[in-house]
Formats: structure tokens, C-alpha cells, sequence
């Protein structure tokens, strides 16, 4: 039992001034985190007690799958790191620190490099695999604008998991076992969710799923089909492309006097003025931006040329997200510079290659399609100008922006664009980590061979702020049963001795049944204050003692619902605890 006149507890009416969203001014005024710093903060009791109801449910589900608990040092050594290559693949995302001795460390971002070494330690014949591991344990990563309160943090909670096979289809196994618990886990936990199709980034490997809590403060933009079960984040999306067509379709390019059309609208006006017998639009053009990318560790940058259709944006973060670890940003006057044929505003892809520069296409450019595009001179445009016969790309890559209404690959109909929030994030590894470490496992012939990995992750903390995200009301935080902080809260109001008396003869009752209690037993303190506490702090059964007491009944509240009801004094603690069953 939790008591309020003893709780480690100051609840505040006014949101924090740096808070953007909900949970953050929630999790605040209820009194369950407190800052410290820019994405740092302290857990208080009630904070602590949802952060550890978490953990359980999560240690449960990863326990029932076979996977084992092991703990690692938030500090490491740089040679570790170094061995990955992910020392310089991190570039600024990580702390970075030095000993007296000079020598230098990271704080974890993750783990993947001493789950391997340990199992490379420890095991060495195919008899020992499969095998899986898991932390729940502090990482950092110094985010350039940590935001959100909990929700994107510097310092936060992560359970990481890491399967070991000896054979493609055991990872598949793996991946599998873990998807399934994952779902059990955001199940149990209150989430409404999406499984979505990612990229996997720095972090290698090939198969990769997120989970994501639809919400609208979320920083992760997806698309999910109006028609079937497709959904992937804006990064991996795959949307429909046009029918391709012949380049004999077209007569041969053409080149235009297109002076003062820097831009796709003054290009378009351009081209419906020259009588070509046509109406032209924004969508008939290629526009071709140009980008720049530098690898990790490297010195210098490289220029990219992205070619999308003119009615469209590119999308940055989507491109950086299937580059990574390349950085990728937009080029300037000075990158431009280094290649002198370039034209701002009249760039075609015509002469990319002969130029050595590398040019990729979003996968609308369709092969046989015909464009409108700038023709390498000042003032000038091309007029059909095909994909296939007067220029190649280098490749594809999925580069705009994903509208509402662009047709999903997988059954043609409209996508619909939602926000979320990324609770866990499930990778095919691959041998990727195996190899930069040799992990192997001598085989039933003696060979060795090769150990093959996934990686399967859940924010902690970002959970608790995402529940709260979900499920909060005008009135405060509103927790799923399975995490909130307490099973019921029994508030007494009024001055009168028998209210007390009565409060605490069914707190005990509660208590002694295995309930767990929040008891509001401070006196003094005005009802109104205590029933916007009790609301507040989001407790999903509310009991109060007062007034009803004369006619010998108690009043029972559901925090989601707003349901309420009198239930006889006698008959409380029966009724009360099959509440919080229910």
C-alpha cells in the first residue's frame, strides 16, 4: 500500500514550460519524472513503479520464448567499437569519453558488439546453437535535439535481444519467435500498434519490422493501405509505380529556349506558351536535385543527383534512412562548384554519367517514361527525353514524399499516411557482426561454420510515455490496468474521523487480498484537490470515501470509462477487488 500523506510525491496544476506534448506534461505534473537536463531525467516512485511493471512484462514474454538475461558495462572500450567500424559510423550520435590514462570509451548506444564477443567466448559447436540473449539496461546517444520529454531521450531504457543460428532458417525461426512475442508484449501492455516494414539502416542486416503506437504527436510518419494489411515507415515504403513504356513511343529529344524558368512552375508556364499543342503540368517535368553524401570516416563529400517527378518533393530523411550510414544533405553553391558543367536551375540527366557524377532515379521515373527536363545550358530545357534512351541512371531509390492517395505496391489501392511512435524494432542481421568478429561454430563434419544473427529491440522508457500518449484524457493520465502504478485509488474526503476510519479498514481489506493501493490519506486537503489528483495520476479504479458514508455506501469510478456506482460499506472490498480483476 501507497500512501499519499507519505509518498514521495508533488503533483503540479501547470505544465512545464519546455513540454510539446502530453506524456511530457503529464509524466511531469503527476509527479512520475522529473528533469535533470535536456533528455535526462529522474524516475519517482509512481514513475518507477509503471517503468518496472513494464520491464516485468517484457522479461516474462522474452523468458517464455527460451531467451536468457545477461547484463553488459554501459562503458566500452573504443577497439570494440572500432572492430564494427561503428566508432565512425556513429559520428556525432555518440558520448565519447577518455580515462585518466588517456585511453578511449563510448557509452553504449547498443550492444551488438559484446552480445558477440560473449557468445564467441563462451560457445564453439553447432550443438550449442540456436541460442538467444537479452539486457534490459541504460543506453545514450547524444541526440542533436533531444525532445518529448521521455520520448526521445539522451539517456533511456532498452531491452535489446540477440539470436544466434547456424543456418538461415533457424534465424527465420528466431525472427519469428520474437515477432510473436512482441505482440504479446504490446498486447499485454495496453498498445494499440502496427507492425510496419523498415529499413535497417546502420544497423545492417536485411529483414526489418518496427512496431509503431498510431498517435498524433508521434515523430515517425507510415503509411498503411486503405484495402489490405500492407504498412511500412515513410523510409521503406514501396508504392506503385506507373507502366513502363517503350522509348519508340517518342519522338527524340528537343531542346527549347526556356530563358528565366529556374523553377518547375515558371518551367511549366514556359512550355504551355511554346503552342506544342498541349496542356503540360508540374508532373510531366524531372526535376533533379542535387544532393550530397559522404561515407563514414571519409573526408570529403561526394555529389548525388536525385531525379524525381516535378509534382513532387524529395523526401530527405527517407533517402537518408536507406543510405545509412551515409550522411546525405543538400548540396550547395560550393559542391556545385566542383563540377562546373552543372546549371543551377537547368541540371538534366543527359550527360550525368560523362560527367562522373552519380545520378539515381525514384522508382516513378519509370523506364520508356518521357520528361520535360533541363538540358546542361543556361536558359534551356529538353522535351522528351526517355529513361533507357537518353540517359541511364545508376539505380533506383525511393526519394519522395509519400502523399495520401499514392497506391500501395502490393494491391493498388490508396495509402493513408498516420503518425506513431517506434516501440520496438525487429532486424534480420545477418552475419554482419559474425563476420567483423568470427563467430563460428564447428559444424557435425568438423567445418566451421558461420553463426548468423538477428537483433530485436524495445524502448522501456519510450514506452511509458507512449502508453501515455494513448490512452491520456482531458483530466490526465488514464494507465492500462497491466502498468499503472496501482490497482485502485481510495480517496477520503472530508473531515470526519469514520471517513479515515472506513478508508483504511478497506484499504487494508484490498491490500490483504493482493491489491495494490494507492491511499489518498492526507488531511487537511480540500476534496477538489484530492479528486483532481486522483484523476491526474490515472489509476484505472477510483474509490471514494465521503459524503455516501451516511447511507453506508462507498462510490466505485472507472478512470477510462467514467463509470460510476454505489457499492454497499460491507460489501466494498469484494466488489472493489473483482473491479480490478475484471
Amino acid at each position: 500500500m501507497l500512501k499519499l500523506s507519505t509518498l514521495f510525491l508533488r503533483t503540479l496544476r501547470d505544465d512545464p514550460a519546455d513540454a510539446e506534448v502530453p506524456s511530457h506534461k503529464l509524466l511531469v505534473r503527476a509527479g512520475y519524472v522529473r528533469r535533470v537536463a535536456p533528455g535526462i531525467y529522474s524516475w519517482l516512485p509512481l514513475g518507477l513503479a509503471v517503468l518496472g511493471k513494464v520491464e516485468q512484462i517484457v522479461r516474462e514474454e522474452m523468458n517464455g520464448i527460451g531467451a536468457q538475461e545477461v547484463h553488459f558495462p554501459a562503458l566500452i572500450p573504443r577497439e570494440i567499437f572500432e572492430v564494427s567500424g561503428r566508432w565512425t559510423d556513429y559520428g556525432e550520435g555518440i558520448f565519447r569519453l577518455r580515462d585518466r590514462k588517456d585511453a578511449d570509451y563510448l557509452l553504449a548506444p547498443t550492444h551488438e558488439e559484446l552480445f558477440t564477443l560473449l557468445v564467441k567466448g563462451e560457445y564453439s559447436s553447432y550443438k550449442d546453437y540456436p541460442l538467444a540473449l537479452y539486457q534490459i539496461q541504460t543506453k545514450y546517444r547524444d541526440e542533436a535535439r533531444p525532445r518529448a520529454g521521455i520520448l526521445r531521450g539522451r539517456e533511456f531504457i532498452m531491452k535489446d535481444s540477440y539470436s544466434f543460428d547456424t543456418s538461415g532458417d533457424g534465424l527465420a525461426a528466431s525472427y519469428r519467435a520474437h515477432r510473436d512475442a512482441y505482440e504479446r508484449i504490446f498486447t499485454r501492455l495496453g498498445f494499440d500498434y502496427r507492425i510496419v516494414f523498415a529499413v535497417s539502416g546502420a544497423m545492417g542486416g536485411s529483414a526489418s519490422e518496427e512496431f509503431l503506437a498510431p498517435t498524433p504527436s508521434g515523430e515517425d510518419t507510415f503509411v498503411q493501405c486503405s484495402n489490405c494489411d500492407y504498412a511500412a515507415n515513410t523510409e521503406a515504403v514501396e508504392i506503385a509505380a506507373p507502366e513502363t513504356h517503350s522509348a519508340n513511343e517518342y519522338p527524340p529529344a528537343q531542346v527549347y529556349d526556356t530563358p528565366d524558368t529556374p523553377t518547375i512552375e515558371t518551367l511549366v508556364h514556359c512550355f504551355n506558351s511554346l503552342g506544342l499543342g498541349r496542356e503540360f503540368t508540374a508532373a510531366d517535368t524531372l526535376k533533379n536535385v542535387v544532393l550530397r553524401t559522404r561515407a563514414p570516416g571519409a573526408d570529403r563529400w561526394d555529389l548525388l543527383v536525385v531525379g524525381v517527378p516535378g509534382d513532387r518533393d524529395v523526401d530527405l530523411k527517407r533517402l537518408g534512412g536507406q543510405l545509412e550510414p551515409v550522411e546525405v544533405e543538400q548540396a550547395g553553391p560550393d559542391d556545385l562548384a566542383t563540377v562546373p558543367e552543372l546549371v543551377k536551375g537547368y541540371i538534366g540527366p543527359q550527360q550525368l554519367a560523362e560527367w562522373k557524377v552519380r545520378y539515381l532515379v525514384d522508382p516513378l521515373v519509370v523506364e520508356g517514361s518521357s520528361w520535360i527536363t533541363g538540358a546542361n545550358e543556361p536558359g534551356k530545357h529538353a522535351a522528351n527525353v526517355v529513361r533507357g534512351r537518353d540517359f541511364v541512371p545508376a539505380g533506383e531509390i525511393g526519394a519522395v514524399e509519400i502523399r495520401d492517395g499514392d497506391r500501395c505496391a502490393k494491391c493498388g489501392a490508396p495509402l493513408q499516411i498516420a503518425r506513431g511512435i517506434e516501440l520496438g524494432h525487429v532486424f534480420q542481421l545477418g552475419e554482419k557482426y559474425a563476420r567483423a568478429f568470427d563467430l563460428t561454430a564447428l559444424g557435425p563434419d568438423g567445418k566451421p561454420l558461420r553463426v548468423t544473427m538477428g537483433s530485436y529491440g524495445i524502448g522501456i522508457t519510450r514506452a511509458v510515455a507512449a502508453l501515455a500518449e494513448q490512452t491520456h484524457d482531458e483530466k490526465g493520465l488514464c494507465w492500462p490496468r497491466s502498468i499503472a502504478p496501482a490497482d485502485v485509488h481510495i480517496v477520503a474526503t472530508g473531515k470526519d474521523e469514520a471517513v479515515f476510519e472506513a478508508s483504511g479498514r478497506i484499504a487494508d481489506g484490498l491490500a490483504a487480498l493482493g491489491v495494490q493501493v494507492l491511499y489518498d490519506d492526507r488531511r487537511g486537503v480540500s476534496p477538489g484537490v484530492k479528486f483532481k489528483d486522483a484523476e491526474l495520476l490515472g489509476v484505472p479504479t477510483i474509490v471514494i470515501v465521503g459524503k455516501g458514508l451516511a447511507d453506508g455506501v462507498v462510490e466505485l469510478r472507472d478512470r477510462h470509462s467514467d463509470a460510476r456506482q454505489d457499492v454497499p460499506l460491507d460489501q466494498a472490498v469484494a466488489t472493489i477487488s473483482a473491479a480490478c480483476r475484471s
